[in-house]
């Protein structure tokens, strides 16, 4: 098969990316990149071999193991040859791997017999830490090396000897070898970053890169002071009979003296091996060692001795990796896109690729001077994060797989979305430009889309395609005219018949009674405001006509509020379209003005900051932040080490699991409502 020049080209320079990143990761301890985004660049050489096999050579990353021992230490000759495990990331990858199994055994075994085609799976938590080999002779421990290339490793006894969970004798006088993963908790690796920052040294970026540096100290007595612990999981030759399934494996270690995990699940199905990464892949990150996914094996060993290995591994098991958080894909353009208020965002559309379990086609590139910092180019190969609920970002670009003739992105004067000849502009003092003409079709119609949104005036069942239908069809011109539609408007639009024409017109009737004022100002789309500066400007000013005729100055006084944000409201507000507009808007609405409250309320929560997630019981989301807000406390979108309160309710996600992983307090709808009836 002919391998077209562009795949040759992007191989070559994958190959010779990841063996750099990977000789860095692991024989010099040193993580340029993250080992999710190695993960990635890795499966990206791996899926272009399958599809042109005459690329493969033995020097290909895919081929190798592990790494080269270190040359100060003394070399060791496992043996027993040292394997790594291929990955999967997704069920369809793991399902491949099932169905490959399954079609392997179907070949009758070359000795006869009746033994089972119908394998059941083993999966147990995959470790990240730094793998060792055991040699044990008459019970006695005599060796323990790193894997290194699979075939030399380095001897690193000296140093396992310090580790309390390593028995130095077994509890019978056996000959064995085995394998198991070292690791430090997460505890104390705050505590060593801790001691290394009051020493003025670097931060440890993870446990796995500590233990592996660890292990590799000259002197015994560093190794000992970092508390390393282990996990023992494999049989690799034994004096005894070797036991006949995974699962009695690990059984037949923790007899033996080692310390083994026992969070390990026998499937019998492939759907059951689904199920327990799925579970684990929610609360991995909260045991006190490092989890990066599972370690599927094919639990009965004569089925295992029947599939035997490829080059590289065992075809019986196969790691299923976690969703990453940080994974590589390619730039292939870069959109400017203009939003409700006319500023212009730059967007990278991307190679789709799944990041932190969500299929990611876009992300955000903030403004120009982002793009500068990063120095991205269209068909740059960039590394992207995703973090809970956190929207995907670019975090920095992969410069050794730039193609040879991407060039700097030039930033544009005009941009045809925004109307008129399409002129943008930088807004002073800021990194943002915006479109010169306001007026904009597509603007005006995000603007509306957002006017209608919960977050605004949330009329109920209009959503942002009927928004855009009533402006295409000149239904709409100003966006208060909203409330003067009728069943009729809605009858010549599409998808819309008469009980659903009567639902909109109720549901904009109901949507102009008792309009709380912050969100009267954030449904205008003025410049600058978002919706925790619409509610100052309403804490502060209690109504429409105060605010409307305060001054620059005034505006500037509120805290919260700075000089960018005063002008641009003040600007705003003065225009002759604007104070017409809201004019005749509040003939068709009533506005619920901010209830003044006593210095004492106010204070309650003073300093405190909260997240709200999940479904509460009796209380919205939106009504918990009202609370917290008339208490004086602080809303966030993101749980970090400086929130104090997570209110969790049914089917909370990743705050969650983050405030867990912080070690946040977390709240109960009750215990919430308690500490506000408490802090009189």
């Amino acid at each position: 098969m002919t391998v077209p020049k562009n795949v040759r080209d992007r191989y070559e320079k994958l190959k010779k990316s990841v063996n750099h990143y990977r000789t860095q990761y692991h024989v010099y301890d040193k993580e340029e990149i993250s080992a999710e985004a190695l993960d990635s660049l890795k499966h990206e050489l791996v899926e272009i071999e399958m599809q042109y096999p005459t690329l493969v050579t033995p020097d290909s990353p895919s081929q190798r193991v592990a790494g080269t021992a270190l040359p100060q230490f003394k070399k060791v000759r496992h043996a027993v040859r040292q394997w790594s495990f291929g990955d999967a990331f997704t069920p369809t990858e793991i399902r491949e791997f099932d169905s490959r199994v399954k079609r392997l055994l179907e070949v009758r075994p070359p000795h006869g017999g009746l033994t089972s085609n119908k394998p059941t799976y083993l999966c147990e938590l995959k470790i990240d830490g730094l793998k060792v080999v055991l040699t044990y002779e008459k019970g006695l421990l005599v060796t323990a090396a790193t894997r290194g290339d699979g075939e030399i490793g380095e001897d690193v006894t000296h140093n396992v000897r310090t580790i309390e969970s390593v028995p130095l004798s077994l509890t019978r006088p056996i000959d064995i070898i085995v394998e198991g993963e070292v690791w430090m908790s997460g505890k104390n690796l705050e505590t060593l970053n801790k001691k290394q920052q009051s020493e003025g040294k670097p931060l440890y970026a993870n446990p796995r890169n500590v233990a592996a540096g660890s292990i590799r100290q000259l002197d015994p007595r560093i190794t000992a002071s970092r508390k390393l612990d282990t996990f023992v999981y494999d049989v690799a030759r034994t004096s005894e009979d070797m036991p006949q399934t995974q699962s009695e494996e690990i059984e037949y270690l923790r007899a033996l003296g080692f310390k083994v995990n026992t969070q390990y699940h026998l499937a019998k199905t492939i759907d059951g091996v689904i199920d327990f990464w799925q579970s684990w892949s929610k609360k991995g990150r909260h045991q006190e060692y490092w989890i990066d996914g599972i370690v599927v094996k094919v639990n009965e060993r004569d089925l295992q001795e029947r599939l035997g290995y490829t080059g590289k591994g065992p075809r019986y098991a196969i790691a299923f990796k976690f969703p990453a958080e940080q994974v590589t894909t390619i730039l292939e353009d870069i959109v400017l896109q203009v939003g409700r208020t006319g500023v212009v965002t730059p967007v990278a559309h991307l190679r789709p690729v799944s990041v932190a379990g969500t299929t990611v086609s876009r992300a955000t590139l903030h403004n120009e001077d982002e793009i500068k910092r990063l120095d991205v180019r269209i068909g740059d190969t960039v590394i992207l994060q995703k973090a809970g609920d956190v929207i995907p970002d670019i975090v920095a670009v992969v410069p050794a797989l730039r193609p040879k003739k991407a060039t700097p992105f030039k930033w544009p004067t005009h941009v045809d979305a925004c109307g008129g000849d399409g002129s943008i502009e930088r807004v002073p003092g800021t990194a943002a430009w915006r479109c010169v003409d306001q007026g904009g079709i597509l603007q005006r119609k995000r603007a509306f889309a957002y006017f209608i949104s919960k977050k605004a005036f949330d009329i109920d069942g209009l959503g942002t395609k009927t928004a855009e239908l009533l402006i295409d069809e000149g239904i709409i011109d100003h966006f208060d005219e909203v409330f003067e539609l009728q069943e009729g408007d809605f009858l010549s639009l599409p998808g819309f018949a008469e009980l659903s024409a009567k639902n909109a017109v109720e549901a904009i009737r109901k949507a102009s009674r008792d309009v709380p004022l912050h969100r009267v100002l954030t449904a205008l789309s003025i410049p600058q405001v978002g919706e925790e500066t619409a509610r100052d400007l309403a804490e502060h000013f209690r109504s429409i006509e105060k605010l409307t005729s305060a001054s620059e100055e005034a505006l500037m006084a509120i805290n919260g509020v700075g000089d960018i944000v005063a002008h641009s409201v003040h600007a705003w507000l003065a225009q002759s379209e604007h104070k017409k507009m809201l004019a005749r808007l509040l003939k068709h609405i009533t506005i619920q003005n901010p209830q003044k409250t006593s210095p004492s309320v106010r204070r309650r929560l003073t300093g405190l900051t909260f997240v709200f997630t999940g479904t509460l019981p009796t209380l919205t989301r939106e009504e918990g932040q009202e609370m917290v807000r008339k208490y004086g406390g602080e809303i966030a979108g993101s749980v970090s080490k400086k929130t104090d309160y997570v209110v969790a309710g049914e089917e909370a996600g990743s705050k969650l699991d983050k405030a867990r992983e912080l070690g946040v307090k977390v709240l109960t709808e009750s215990q919430f409502l308690r500490i506000l009836a408490n802090r009189e």
